[in-house]
């Protein structure tokens, strides 16, 4: 196949990954990146030996696929220039800053035939793979991610953050439509909400808990969901895991079995663009959605509204916070 001419643009702290998987596998090659700082842009494109340029239009003429990590306010500016210029947009998560922003950009890549990924990269951890299979129709999931505080990510707050990541992987299990949302959160270090804590309940009958801190001592990312005849705790850090599984017969005394899960150490942001490549290439499905990215932001605007004491229209809920 037809090795694939990628650009990145926004080299920062995650855009710099970006750039460098692309210059390493062997389907895409790195044309040239782009950045509005000329130190940064300068500095990652001599250290892969491409071009560097300020303005992104500057770049699209020269690729067939960009992936996008500016601030997310620009995010539908700069998505929709690459794909009115035909290229293919593997943008960061969240998609858009509005659901309406998003949806706008998933109608243009559909009239204009582009595939249009969202950097959901929690998806593509290896551990996810491994208990994927073994999730149906639980009934309680709790989903924790603390880090510690860093002002880099702070003009967005944690739901947009950190929580989004737990948001998307949830709604990858097919729990059906959400019926209610509840939330709470408050700004500790910064002029945005640090802590957030929401309750989210699903038509299928699930209810997922999900925390979110930056004001932690440490990292911390796992999962507890429990279903009929099996309990289930993931840590996404050490990628580990542990199944607890009922035996027929259904009883007390029935014999419970015990498996560990360990992953493979595979780069979960490779993996993301490996499926981006792959779907330009044959149209194989992998990669998270321009949809799946907007649902992600639906539910993540309503737990903001909880918090906030207002209404969205995905639950019609409002609380407000104590």
């Amino acid at each position: 196949m037809e090795v694939i001419k990628a650009g990145v643009i926004g080299v920062g702290h995650l855009g710099q990954h970006h750039a460098r998987i692309y210059s390493e596998l062997p389907q895409t090659r790195l044309v040239g990146v782009v950045d509005l700082d000329r130190t940064r842009r300068t500095e990652i494109g001599n250290r892969f030996g491409v071009a560097h340029f300020e303005d992104c239009r500057s770049l699209l003429g020269q690729v067939d696929a960009v992936s996008v990590a500016v601030p997310t306010r620009r995010h539908r500016e700069v998505v929709l220039d690459c794909l009115e210029a035909g290229v293919h947009v593997l943008v960061e998560k969240p998609i858009a800053a509005t659901p309406e922003e998003g949806r706008q950009m998933v109608r243009r890549a559909k009239q204009n035939g582009l595939v249009l990924h969202v950097g959901h990269v929690e998806r593509f951890n290896p551990v996810r793979d491994l208990v994927k299979d073994r999730i149906s129709n639980p009934r309680f999931i709790e989903c924790h991610r603390l880090a510690p505080f860093q002002p880099r990510g702070t003009d967005v707050d944690v739901v947009l953050d950190l929580m989004i990541h737990d948001v998307d992987l949830i709604l990858s299990f097919g729990l059906g439509q959400v019926n209610t949302v509840e939330a709470v959160g408050i700004a500790v270090l910064s002029p945005q909400v640090d802590f957030a804590h929401a309750r989210v309940e699903f038509d299928k009958g699930c209810v997922v808990n999900f925390t979110a801190s930056r004001m932690s001592t440490g990292r911390l990312r796992k999962m507890r969901l429990f279903q009929e005849r099996l309990y289930l705790s993931v840590d996404f850090l050490s990628r580990q895991g542990i199944v607890y599984r009922q035996t027929e017969p259904a009883t007390v005394e029935a014999f419970v079995q015990e498996e560990a899960i360990q992953a493979g150490d595979e780069e979960p942001l490779k993996r993301e663009l490996q499926a981006f490549v792959q779907a330009m290439q044959t149209g194989a499905p992998g990669g998270v959605s321009g949809e799946e990215g907007v649902a992600a932001l639906e539910l993540v605007h309503a737990i903001i509204h909880s918090i906030r004491g207002t209404t969205h229209p995905l639950t019609g809920v409002s609380k407000v916070t104590p």
